[in-house]
């Protein structure tokens, strides 16, 4: 595992540098850097997401997949390293299901909105997109574990459907996307 930080400012990023987990040092606008920066954000929107009030079961998901998400940056930061595995993609399709389960099927598309929370979950999936793309990028240029990218697949496909769980929960529905509206 690569060495834990004991000092938060050493300068060695000045020259628009930055190291990695291994010990090897990177520049700041690489492929492999913009990824770990994109699965930082949705990790931090993801904190910002739990500080909303939240049936507890979504809170123990969303922490799981904190820890799961600070594994990942773990994972790009030491090329080579697999910290991510398929039982992690499971646990995300049996949440899926479970989750998924009680919510009325889609007869339309839906906005991003509603309760804080669904909006804020939205908010996640988006960047959870965004860091999903950033991981494909980095694969094409890289050999890469596959886990990860379907980690983050997955986790877009829940996201949605925790907002729509989330709109429920705070007493409210899904904001559908109306086709044929004054404009």
């Amino acid at each position: 595992m690569g060495k834990r930080l004991t000092k938060i400012v050493t300068r060695t990023g000045d020259d628009g540098t930055t190291g990695l987990g291994d010990g090897s040092r990177t520049g700041k606008d690489s492929l492999r850097i913009g990824a770990i920066g994109d699965v930082d954000e949705l990790n931090s929107q993801l904190g910002l997401l739990l500080t909303e009030d939240l049936p507890e079961a979504v809170r123990g998901a969303l922490l799981q997949v904190q820890h799961d998400l600070f594994d990942l940056g773990g994972e790009l930061s030491i090329p080579g390293y697999p910290l991510l595995k398929e039982a992690h993609v499971i646990r995300l399709d049996e949440w899926l299901a479970h989750y998924n389960a009680d919510l009325p099927r889609l007869a339309e598309f839906i906005l991003p909105g509603g309760s804080r929370g669904a909006a804020q979950a939205h908010v996640c999936r988006a960047v959870c997109r965004r860091a999903e793309r950033s991981l494909v990028a980095l694969g094409a240029a890289e050999a890469l574990n596959d886990a990860p990218r379907h980690y983050l697949n997955r986790l877009s496909d829940l996201l949605f459907v925790l907002a729509r769980v989330l709109n429920r929960s705070a007493g409210g529905s899904d904001v559908l996307w109306q086709r044929a509206r004054d404009e």
